[in-house]
């Protein structure tokens, strides 16, 4: 399963929502399914986009973990 931090990155960056929208051109639908791990694809253009306005790595940004329940927090 694929782990999306962007919550963490952008409080590490001290960068809020709205600020991320207006730099990135999203939508807050788009950035919401993302955050929140419902996003079915994600385009590299979005991944570029968010590394370049939080000054990161996808690494940073996507996590794997072979053995993740949504439903249950570590």
């Amino acid at each position: 399963m694929i782990i999306v931090n962007l919550d963490v990155m952008m409080a590490k960056r001290k960068i809020s929502l709205t600020k991320l929208l207006e730099e990135s051109g999203m939508t807050r639908a788009n950035v919401s399914n993302f955050k929140n791990q419902r996003a079915k694809a994600s385009s590299f253009t979005t991944l570029d986009a968010l590394c370049r306005i939080l000054q990161c790595q996808p690494e940073d940004i996507l996590e794997y973990r072979e053995d993740y329940d949504l439903g249950k927090e570590e």
